[in-house]
């Protein structure tokens, strides 16, 4: 009998706000970094106007040139001229569609912040090009 109410005074202890705090804050900490940041939690983690800057490696088509997308929520599309669509994902992972009378190409690669980077490939004005893309949100 005497065991038993030892075990039951250190249950009671143990029970105490101060206690049961030292237990609960590792596994808090433990929970905290499994979960995503609030930036990348948010469905509009990356909203805004983003700059696009197109460069070629492969192929005859002109460099340089820039575009403005608009992310809203998980959604990408055209901030003027030219269609175009995709989506992004909390991670950063964009994948688009442009296209601007004939001319269409592909992309991908990964927003991050105010900055990202990807690569592109498609066919401009006939010629098959492909090549890297760098962009900055406003």
């Amino acid at each position: 009998m005497a065991h038993f109410s030892q075990s039951l005074s250190s249950l009671t202890e143990f029970a105490r706000p101060r206690h049961l705090a030292r237990l609960l804050a590792p596994l808090a900490v433990l929970v905290t970094a499994a979960l995503p940041s609030t930036a990348d939690a948010r469905a509009g983690g990356y909203d805004g106007i983003w700059n696009v800057t197109f460069a070629t490696t492969r192929g005859n088509c002109s460099s340089g040139y820039s575009v403005p997308f608009t992310v809203t929520g998980r959604r990408v599309s055209s901030a003027g001229g030219g269609r175009v669509s995709g989506t992004v994902n909390r991670g950063g992972a964009v994948a688009v569609e442009v296209s601007v009378g004939a001319s269409h190409a592909t992309g991908g690669g990964r927003l991050a912040g105010v900055a990202g980077a990807g690569s592109w490939r498609g066919i401009i004005s006939g010629d098959q090009c492909s090549g890297t893309w760098q962009a900055t949100r406003s």
